[in-house]
């Protein structure tokens, strides 16, 4: 029975490596590709990066809605967004030395943020994701996306400033396009190994899904978020940081849970793992959009209380779990 469960866990380690492995391949990939097209930093990030960063989190989604364990991609989701907008934020303010929301659009995408952090916990006040649950959260999720495009032009600042053009560097346009489905493909395989694994220790060790999904799982997809936020910082690209984090945040309440409700609805008929979760998005999206209102920047102490936020949750997961 033993050897079982340490076959499980180095099952879920492995493919939880793969999948951050696989996601740092595609946000290299599409780093590039922005740099060869000229797109605008903070678009490319609240876009582009904001869906790469998110893929492990929705193939996670997809594969736990056809597998009907969609209660794990909703564990997923919520601990996904909580760490986004404490820790992962957190750390990029800190080696960024604080953060600025320079113009209006920034710090309405922050309010927007927030909104779509609490929007999934509003939908499951009636014990269940529906199908129309989830159309609704797709159609916010291309109203965001609309306005943002919308004022695309407003932006300035470019991703990169190197002239890429020539075969060579068409060249290794192609090449990306290249890599970048091998990874979607490694993305997908590394799922499929950690809900087996995950679905697995849950059972073993009577631990709700929930859970699994709110801090372990949780905690592996946002891995490439901390990484684009700490090689952003560390580069100076201040709008890449406050974009990749509050699009991701939008793509995984809108788009995630959205594709989960379309492909396997489920009920909620005992909310008690779920509760910390709601609890701690709901003070964790007002303290983001209070912080970023306040000034229009978030400060080194500020980033410092986030992380504390996050540690209090995994905290009270792991005692609750």
């Amino acid at each position: 029975m033993a050897l079982i469960i340490w076959f499980y866990i180095l099952i879920f380690i492995l493919s939880s490596l793969a999948l951050v492995q696989s996601g740092v391949w595609v946000i290299r990939v599409l780093n590039r590709i922005a740099e060869f097209l000229g797109w605008r930093e903070f678009v490319v990030a609240s876009v582009l990066m904001s869906f790469a960063t998110s893929l492990p989190e929705i193939f996670i989604g997809i594969t736990s809605a056809l597998a009907k364990k969609p209660e794990l991609a909703f564990g997923v989701i919520i601990g996904s967004n909580i760490i986004n907008l404490t820790l992962v934020i957190g750390i990029g303010v800190l080696v960024a030395k604080g953060l600025r929301f320079e113009s209006k659009i920034i710090q309405r995408s922050s309010l927007y943020a927030g909104l779509y952090g609490i929007l999934p916990l509003v939908l499951i006040l009636d014990g269940k994701i529906s199908r129309p649950d989830g159309v609704i959260l797709l159609l916010a999720l291309a109203f965001y996306f609309f306005q943002l495009l919308s004022q695309e032009r407003k932006f300035t600042k470019i991703f990169s400033n190197q002239n890429q053009k020539g075969w060579s560097h068409f060249k290794l346009f192609l090449k990306d396009l290249f890599v970048f489905w091998i990874a979607i493909g490694f993305l997908l395989l590394s799922s499929e190994g950690i809900i087996f694994a995950a679905s697995r220790i849950a059972v073993t060790f009577n631990i709700s899904l929930v859970i699994i999904g709110a801090i372990l799982v949780a905690f592996g997809t946002s891995l490439p978020e901390l990484v684009v936020e700490i090689r952003a910082a560390q580069a100076g690209r201040k709008k890449t940081i406050l974009g990749n984090i509050m699009g991701s945040v939008i793509v995984n309440s809108a788009l995630v849970l959205g594709l989960v409700a379309i492909i396997s609805p489920f009920e909620i008929t005992n909310f008690s793992p779920y509760l910390i979760g709601i609890i701690f998005t709901v003070v964790t999206s007002l303290f983001f959009v209070l912080f970023a209102k306040t000034d229009s920047k978030i400060t080194e102490r500020e980033a410092i209380f986030l992380i504390g936020i996050y540690i209090i949750f995994f905290l009270a997961q792991i005692t609750v779990g």
